[in-house]
C-alpha cells in the first residue's frame, strides 16, 4: 500500500480509502474541493524546517506526538476534515489528549482552516511567492485590479492569518 500512498499523495490516498469504505457501507460519498498550498514560507515537516528556507513551522512534532503511527493517523485526520465543525472537534480532542499545542500544530491547524476557507468559494490553490497571493479558481487566477494580492503582515509568523482573512472575505 506504501507505493500507493507515494503515487497519489497522501491526503488523495486517505480520502479515495474513506470513500471505498464508504461505499460498501452503502454511504453516499462526501465531494470536497481539494486545495493545493504551496506557500513558500511554510515547512510542512520538520525536516524541512530544520534544513530548509521555510521560516514558519506547520506540522505534527515529535515531540507533541512520539509515537509515529499515531502521528500519522493524527495527520490523516486532519487531512480529512471537510467542516469547521470537525475541525473544532480534533482540535478539542488533541488538546485533551496531547496538551497545549506548539506553534507547529497551531500552524498545522491555520492550515486546515485556510483549507476550508478556500473550498468555500472553489479555490483549488493557494499559493505565495514572497509576498504575493496567488488564488487559482476553475484553473484561472483570482486578481484584484488586474493585479495579485499583496500580503502585507511584517511578521511572517503572521502571513497566514492575514491569507485566511482574505480568504474569508471572498
Amino acid at each position: 500500500q506504501s507505493g500507493h500512498i507515494v503515487a497519489v499523495g497522501f491526503d488523495l490516498y486517505c480520502q479515495l480509502l474513506k470513500q471505498a469504505v464508504g461505499q460498501i457501507k452503502g454511504q453516499k460519498p462526501r465531494r470536497r474541493l481539494e486545495v493545493e498550498l504551496r506557500l513558500d514560507f511554510v515547512a510542512t515537516n520538520e525536516a524541512e524546517f530544520v534544513h530548509g528556507d521555510a521560516r514558519v513551522s506547520a506540522f505534527l512534532p515529535r515531540s507533541y506526538i512520539n509515537d509515529t503511527p499515531l502521528r500519522i493517523q493524527a495527520y490523516r485526520r486532519i487531512a480529512e476534515i471537510t467542516t469547521a465543525e470537525q475541525l473544532d472537534r480534533l482540535i478539542k480532542e488533541w488538546r485533551d489528549r496531547f496538551g497545549a499545542f506548539p506553534k507547529a500544530v497551531e500552524n498545522l491547524i491555520t492550515l486546515a482552516q485556510i483549507k476550508l476557507a478556500a473550498a468555500i468559494p472553489e479555490i483549488s490553490r493557494v499559493e505565495t511567492r514572497e509576498d504575493k497571493l496567488m488564488l487559482t479558481r476553475r484553473g484561472d487566477f483570482i486578481l484584484v485590479g488586474g493585479k495579485f494580492p499583496r500580503l502585507f503582515a511584517p511578521e511572517i509568523e503572521k502571513r497566514l492569518q492575514e491569507i485566511l482573512g482574505l480568504l474569508r472575505k471572498l
